[in-house]
């Protein structure tokens, strides 16, 4: 009931309040906590000012913030809130980043003792227990947060105005993003500096010389030579394998030994932020940003109808750590003996890697019971492929090993010595459920079941086969290979790959050609003016252990001002050395074949502020700009101009025709070449709620469209 305030008026009771960064995450938490008023701070609501250093260096770099432009409202909102509450609670993210938002919310709102808590999942279970084990702000996380941010901006803001004066306006600098690049281009020139080199196979299709007729009397399996003279052998060029070969002429093939063994591999670990990053580029292939943008919508709560509500589906994505609760463990078990039965329990503990931080669990499901299945018809087709990526792993991370039995044939041929391996699945364990992906796909040789053979015996050799090969150079990185060279230099933390990954696109530093990374020009030269005149700010290892000085600072083992001081003496005098040593630089336009509409003078590629563009030469006479653009291979339905794919000003992806302004054909959805075999209007591929991927007519979405190819169903990648 209402009641009386000093003045006999009638007041509203007051409740508890918590306050939240994200609109989702309050939305989700009101459902099943009505009795707590929810609000969100819409992300952070201080910074340090954009249009200055902010942070005074001969004060112990003492920073000034400033309210964040357009959170007004917000804020205001905030402020009678915590007036009409009884307790206030910050339950932003359970990380550095989050601490320091809670503790911005508590100077900003006059907050005298603001009670923290911190939601590793957003469920009933999990909130409850989190207002019971509230705890006062944690200092030196946020001092851990503001340390990063500040080093940050010395290197950003200090760096950056010498590479407007010295190679080009708009370009920056970054501390970490930096590093990337350079690893980027340093592998770069091991590719460019690789000489290939030449070497050769010979394998020899064997059966068995006496095999009888009943079932698998022919079966062939090959053997590679290995070996002359019981030495290991070599093929290097055509003339030594025709050596091999003119030897082999009329040779006894023979069975010399047999050797089985038993073959166990272990289930991998459950998700931290890189592992998820690096599986959902590889086996979704989805962005690194896109796969933490839909994380957080899965751990901040979907509404699962009536039965359930509205419930975070995973733990909190931003962690590096392997460790999984006694409960969830618990869970998994009976989840796993009652679905696959008890020999498929493993039961494993995952030891935590060395300089990863422990605050949090594994990325795992917030109940084994949701399975995708189950959830199917209440995600989008982009949530239901990665979490079925993560339940599936974490169920996988408790399954027992997988059994194979490995045979290994030695074959001799005179002097000459083949090996043939065969591996043969006995039981097949967490691969049930889940197998891992990898970098470079390779065939899964060896995989094979060999025939039954026997020691001395004889074999026919059907067939030689030489083969020519060549050394290859090290691949070019693809998202998730750079985010794991990243995590094994120490660079970065969980909640900056994907911020990592971005930036160095956007600063125009480096493109991607068939998802793999290479530098751009201007990538290049300005990473070698920083590694010249900056080098420990490029140094690899000076900015891991920068990290691990930072992971000092949030223990309680190191103080802030302290590790500031050490960075910016050296730093200031690279500094002042640069401003003297650093040269002018003269950046080339790449070419393209385009030419103005305009003004008929050719179009280059350009690199500004926001990325690379198409501009006129004719530039600042002629101010002719376009974007570039990503073609979809598909004929545009109004005009058969080409059909690309644009990004809006807020950053959603749509298509287009390439003929614009002169043809305004937009579409939100794929466009794909087949016609609709009813009234032959233009078709899309659309994903529907549930993550059903169909080909619809356009003109009318009754109309049933057969996909003409695998292809056809899946729609363009963003």
């Amino acid at each position: 009931m209402p009641g009386l305030d000093p003045g006999g008026i009638l007041s509203p009771v007051k409740k508890p309040l918590i306050i939240v960064e994200s609109p989702t995450k309050a939305r989700t938490i009101k459902k099943f906590l009505p009795r707590y008023v929810v609000k969100a701070s819409v992300g952070h609501v201080r910074d340090l000012p954009k249009s200055t250093l902010g942070v005074d260096v001969e004060n112990d770099f003492l920073p000034r913030y400033l309210t964040i432009k357009g959170k007004g409202d917000v804020i205001k909102e905030l402020r009678s809130a915590v007036k009409s509450a009884t307790d206030v609670y910050l339950a932003t993210d359970p990380d550095r980043e989050g601490e320091a938002i809670a503790w911005h919310l508590a100077e900003l709102l006059k907050l005298p003792d603001p009670k923290r808590i911190e939601l590793h999942e957003i469920t009933k279970a999990a909130a409850l227990a989190a207002l019971k084990d509230y705890h006062h702000i944690d200092m030196d996380r946020v001092n851990a947060q503001q340390a990063r941010r500040i080093l940050d901006r010395l290197v950003g803001y200090k760096i950056s105005p010498l590479l407007w004066a010295k190679v080009r306006g708009g370009l920056s600098a970054g501390r970490v993003q930096s590093v990337a690049v350079r690893l980027i281009v340093n592998r770069e020139r091991e590719i460019a500096a690789f000489i290939p080199k030449e070497y050769w196979s010979l394998t020899a299709l064997l059966a068995r010389a006496e095999a009888g007729t009943g079932p698998g009397a022919d079966v062939t399996f090959s053997a590679d030579l290995v070996s002359h003279g019981g030495k290991k052998l070599e093929l290097h060029s055509q003339a030594e394998t025709d050596a091999a070969l003119q030897a082999l002429e009329g040779a006894a093939y023979r069975v010399g030994s047999i050797k089985k063994r038993e073959v166990r591999r272990n289930a991998p670990a459950p998700f931290t932020t890189s592992t998820l990053q690096q599986e959902a580029s590889r086996k979704l292939k989805m962005r690194v940003r896109r796969a933490m943008q839909v994380a957080q919508a899965l751990y901040e709560g979907v509404d699962l109808g009536a039965s359930e509500g509205t419930v975070g589906l995973i733990t909190y994505m931003r962690t590096d750590s392997t460790r999984i609760s006694d409960q969830a463990r618990d869970a998994a078990r009976e989840f796993i003996v009652a679905e696959y039965g008890e020999a498929f329990h493993g039961g494993r503990r995952y030891a935590v890697r060395e300089g990863a931080q422990d605050a949090h669990e594994a990325i795992r499901p917030t109940s084994v019971l949701h399975t995708p299945e189950r959830l199917a018809g209440h995600l989008k087709r982009e949530e239901l492929r990665l979490y079925t990526l993560i339940w599936e792993r974490f169920v996988a991370s408790q399954m027992s090993q997988a059994v194979f039995d490995q045979t290994v044939v030695d074959v001799t041929a005179g002097e000459y010595g083949f090996r043939a391996t065969g591996t043969v699945m006995r039981f097949p364990g967490f691969t049930r459920v889940y197998d891992e992906g990898k970098d470079e796909e390779s065939a899964a040789k060896g995989r094979v079941r060999l025939p039954e053979l026997n020691e001395n015996e004889d074999l026919d050799c059907r067939k030689l086969e030489p083969k020519q090969h060549f050394t290859e150079p090290p691949p070019r990185y693809t998202e998730a290979a750079l985010v794991k060279a990243l995590e094994e230099n120490g660079i970065g933390r969980p909640s900056t790959y994907s911020t990592i990954v971005e930036t160095i696109q956007a600063r125009g530093y480096v493109t991607q050609q068939e998802r793999r990374f290479m530098p751009t020009e201007i990538g290049t030269a300005v990473n070698d003016l920083l590694v010249e005149h900056f080098p420990k700010i490029l140094n690899l290892a000076f900015t891991a252990q920068m990290e691990g000085d930072l992971d000092k600072v949030a223990d309680g083992q190191e103080d802030w001002v302290t590790l500031l001081r050490r960075f910016y003496g050296p730093f200031s005098g690279e500094l002042e050395e640069a401003e003297k040593r650093l040269p002018r630089l003269e950046l080339r336009d790449e070419p393209t074949d385009e030419i103005c509409p305009k003004c008929g003078r050719p179009m280059v590629i350009k690199t500004g502020r926001f990325g690379r563009f198409i501009s006129c030469t004719g530039y600042p006479e002629c101010k002719t700009a376009k974007p570039i653009v990503k073609e979809t291979g598909v004929a545009c339905p109004k005009c058969a101009g080409a059909i690309v794919e644009r990004r809006s000003k807020k950053g959603r992806t749509f298509y287009g025709c390439a003929n614009y302004p002169n043809c305004d054909f937009i579409s939100w959805d794929p466009v794909v070449t087949q016609r609709c075999p009813v009234c032959d209007s233009y078709v899309v591929s659309k994903t529907r709620r549930g993550g059903v991927t169909r080909l619809e007519c356009a003109a009318d979405r009754t109309h049933h469209v057969e996909a003409e190819s695998p292809d056809d169903k899946e729609p363009v990648e963003a």
